[in-house]
């Protein structure tokens, strides 16, 4: 199994975040996370990538116990995620703004970059060719000279996927990336979204958008920290559970 989640759960204080929950992710799929806010989405996230310990349970990943390893550390094994608050440098351009990410490949030390030695050079245009990549297949070639502050909501949107990417992930997890945009916008993140699928990056996705379930191939439904359902797209559709209380009866 390649993402494995077993009996997570967190406290905080008296309140269940997140309770006893089983999921999977399959290598090479699009799945979706959904459920409406407090359901325990991001929390989860939070988790698998240890921005928050469990209480208990674990999270393996390639056969791998990484419940308590660094969030640099799961990084690096290939893990990678955009947040709903989109940390970008305001003041980078966009293509500052990816390039600075991909510290992480940067083997360089110290000594490499104070004396600008071969292998630091070597590293620095690896680095600016990957990060001139990642731009064009998200589209934002056109604004790769615009400072992110002065980047509509959907470009940063993009920006802040640009950036995980340069982490050069196996998995990519991504919180909410349509939130708040236009039908135009919407359409550039599902398509950049696929794109990123047929690199060969499996992704996991928290969205409320029922757009966002088209692209997947498998969605997981959350209420009150549980998964109360799991199946195909039109089989969540079809589940008068999740009809009721998350899609309006749609």
């Amino acid at each position: 199994m390649f993402l494995e989640v077993k009996g997570l759960t967190k406290r905080f204080g008296g309140l269940l975040a997140v309770n006893q929950l089983d999921l999977t992710v399959n290598k090479g799929e699009i799945a979706g996370l959904i459920g409406p806010n407090g359901a325990g989405k991001t929390t989860t996230f939070n988790l698998i990538t240890s921005v928050l310990q469990p209480t208990k349970g674990r999270v393996i990943f390639n056969g791998e116990d990484i419940t308590y390893e660094k969030s640099h550390a799961i990084a690096r094994k290939g893990i990678a995620r955009t947040f709903q608050l989109n940390p970008l440098f305001g003041d980078f351009d966009v293509l500052q703004n990816v390039s600075t990410a991909f510290y992480i490949s940067d083997t360089s030390n110290l000594f490499d970059m104070y004396f600008n030695t071969n292998k630091h050079r070597r590293n620095q245009k690896m680095i600016m060719e990957k990060s001139h990549e990642i731009i064009k297949m998200l589209g934002l070639e056109q604004v790769k000279n615009v400072l992110a502050r002065n980047l509509p909501h959907g470009h940063q949107k993009m920006l802040g996927i640009a950036r995980a990417l340069a982490a050069e992930p196996q998995l990519l997890l991504l919180d909410e990336p349509i939130a708040g945009m236009n039908p135009d916008e919407v359409e550039a993140i599902l398509k950049a979204i696929n794109k990123i699928h047929e690199q060969g990056i499996t992704v996991l996705v928290i969205e409320h958008n029922m757009m966002m379930m088209d692209i997947c191939n498998r969605v997981i439904v959350m209420n009150f920290g549980q998964k109360i359902a799991e199946g195909t797209p039109q089989e969540i559709r079809d589940n008068e559970e999740v009809q009721s209380a998350y899609l309006g009866g749609v």
